[in-house]
């Protein structure tokens, strides 16, 4: 995955996890909807500025870092409250899950960054907790694949 990354933006704001669409009844009627169509919609207006000419439609790699904020019990206390505590852990291992933070984003971006999100062939992301006054954001970058020889 030779090159340079073609899109890379970061967007403020505490990572959001895709929710699961639900169905309501409605008299005779089953109407389904996605809670999270509001999240996609503010995420997609913020990322607009970053979006390419036209939907890519190529192979892709996408790499995505989710900075969550930290929790108090992970900072000291009195005078040093500013100051982390030596155990405070770098990974953010609690909710919300991984696939549903990265399948938020390609959702959101999908048929205006990609033409669809099925050209996404790999993907690489990681939860973090901020780090040195880094701001919780959602970090998004994105290369194409590059065709490899057949051997």
């Amino acid at each position: 995955m030779n090159g340079f990354f073609i899109i890379d933006f970061k967007i403020p704001g505490k990572p959001v996890a895709l929710k699961r669409h639900r169905t309501v009844r409605i008299g005779d009627f089953n109407k389904n909807y996605d809670p999270s169509e509001g999240d996609k919609k503010d995420f997609l207006v913020l990322a607009m500025g970053n979006k390419p000419n036209i939907p890519l439609d190529e192979p892709l790699y996408v790499k995505l870092t989710f900075c969550f904020p930290r929790p108090k019990a992970h900072f000291r206390t009195g005078k040093n409250s500013h100051l982390l505590k030596d155990s405070a852990p770098k990974w953010h291992t609690g909710t919300p899950d991984c696939d549903n933070l990265i399948k938020f984003v390609c959702d959101s971006l999908n048929g205006i960054f990609w033409k669809d999100d099925k050209c996404i062939c790999s993907v690489s992301a990681e939860k973090i907790y901020e780090i040195d006054g880094i701001t919780p954001h959602i970090h998004v970058q994105v290369k194409k694949i590059y065709p490899q020889s057949r051997a």
